[in-house]
């Protein structure tokens, strides 16, 4: 996520305006832990861009699929755990990539010392033509 979605930048009224819900549903969210909104030094709720994307989430859950708040923080989990592991699958998706390139690189090398081992050294090439002779 980009530094723009997860700074707090709204108060607890614009953001409830936001996400479309009363400041209490807010407050409500934060205590049974679906919303943790960042916190300034006097305590005071600030809620990011991720935060409004969440509730939106939230309401999308409770009004349109007719989930409870404890089923809701289940799929909300278990959509946090999905993300988590997709960006773990990109990393390893990398990592395999470059391992690749690495291996690749590595037999292309292996087969010119292959190649130049099977050569007879030029003296003697030299020498095998004046036999010949």
């Amino acid at each position: 996520m980009e530094k723009d979605q997860v700074q707090g930048l709204y108060i607890i009224s614009i953001a409830a305006r936001l996400a479309e819900v009363h400041p209490q549903t807010l407050r409500i969210y934060e205590r049974k832990g679906l919303l943790c909104p960042e916190r300034t030094l006097k305590n005071r709720r600030r809620y990011s861009d991720a935060d409004i994307t969440r509730l939106r989430r939230i309401q999308e859950l409770t009004q349109r699929e007719g989930l409870n708040l404890s089923g809701v923080r289940k799929v909300l989990e278990m959509e946090d755990e999905i993300a988590g592991l997709r960006k773990k699958v990109q990393v390893l998706e990398s990592e395999m990539a470059k391992m690749h390139e690495s291996m690749r690189d590595g037999v292309r090398q292996l087969k010119r010392q292959v190649a130049l081992s099977m050569r007879p050294p030029a003296d003697l090439a030299i020498r095998s033509r004046k036999g010949r002779r």
